[in-house]
């Protein structure tokens, strides 16, 4: 069962049995919003990107973009590049898989981001979301939804850290500008 998570708001990554999550996956998914154009609606082709920073307190050891598949540790992976996103319907238009177990014991927490690469902002896109995707067994634990659109280009998502012995994951839902993830490096510090 999923939990719709609101800005803010933390679940354990812990499994019913007691047992810790092994491997999650950070789902992007969007389309473009139809706009009114003198020849009746049509989309506009949006570029959103999605990021993963490895951080060791505040301090930011590693990133997975579209242009760094896979962290140096191995321990998180991007599924690749989509530049247009798809038909909104649910499924992840670009993903990033993290191993928990094998993320370094000094990573502490990962932020996912996303942003507009093409610089369109989030009022031109429809039905854009992250969710967290238990991978082995592809169990949907939790989904946070851009709602209301924006006149800003980039979201601070989610992130998942350490909590004692096992994970957490916390919905931010912060919105702030920037094409890339070292754009929006200034705006994920408040949240660490």
């Amino acid at each position: 069962m999923s939990v719709n998570l609101s800005k803010g708001q933390a679940i354990s990554l812990q499994k019913n049995d007691g047992g810790n999550l092994t491997a999650v996956r950070m789902g992007l998914g969007w389309k473009a919003a139809p706009r009114r154009g003198l020849f009746g609606k049509r989309s506009k082709e949006i570029d959103l990107d999605a990021s993963a920073v490895l951080f060791a307190g505040t301090e930011p050891k590693d990133v997975v973009f579209f242009r760094h598949l896979v962290s140096d540790d191995g321990s998180v992976r991007h599924t690749g590049d989509n530049l247009v996103g798809g038909a909104g319907q649910g499924g992840d238009d670009e993903a990033i898989m993290v191993d928990l177990q094998r993320v370094p014991v000094h990573i502490d927490q990962i932020v996912f981001t996303v942003n507009s690469f093409t610089g369109q902002t989030f009022a031109e896109v429809e039905n854009a979301f992250c969710r967290l995707v238990d991978e082995t067994n592809g169990q949907e634990l939790a989904r946070y939804t851009l709602t209301g659109g924006g006149e800003y280009t980039a979201q601070i998502m989610a992130k998942v850290h350490r909590q004692g012995n096992g994970w957490q994951m916390t919905a931010v839902g912060a919105p702030t500008n920037g094409k890339t993830f070292q754009d929006l490096m200034p705006a994920m510090v408040p949240h660490l």
